[in-house]
């Protein structure tokens, strides 16, 4: 069911905890399944130099999370912004179709506290959030 990249990510994940000196917080959650993701950044001279997160939810939603921080782990803000949810769940080496919803959160936790961290700066977000209708489980963007 789970590829051994999810169950490595679930069994050992990275980057868990919380940021004290995080400059940018970001947290979404799925009412429908209940899974909650805060991600923390530390973004200096545009370069997020570390990342922590905290999920509540089943094994997908951790190992997704894992992935993401990974993945965005000293990369730009720019580079950052370019992650999908897709290429989290490529990472990962796939998820089963009921659990495609856990990527699209930890997308959008990603870029939650990218835009946490221009609201702190005071700066316009170039952060656009739009719904791929990847997973159709998602009661926040498919009422």
């Amino acid at each position: 069911m789970y590829s051994e990249k999810v169950m490595d990510h679930f069994s050992n994940p990275r980057n868990v905890g919380e940021l004290e000196n995080a400059n940018a917080v970001g947290q979404v959650g799925n009412a429908r399944c209940g899974d909650i993701m805060k991600i923390y950044l530390q973004i200096e001279d545009d370069i997020i130099k570390d990342v922590k997160f905290k999920t509540f939810g089943c094994g997908a939603a951790v190992a997704t999370s894992s992935m993401a921080t990974e993945m965005v782990k000293g990369k730009s803000v720019a580079e950052a912004l370019e992650l999908t949810n897709k290429a989290v769940m490529e990472a990962l080496d796939g998820l089963p179709p009921a659990k495609v919803h856990c990527s699209v959160l930890a997308e959008e936790a990603i870029k939650a506290a990218i835009e946490d961290y221009y609201a702190r700066q005071g700066k316009e977000s170039p952060v656009k959030t739009e719904c791929s209708g990847c997973c159709k489980d998602c009661d926040v963007h498919h009422e």
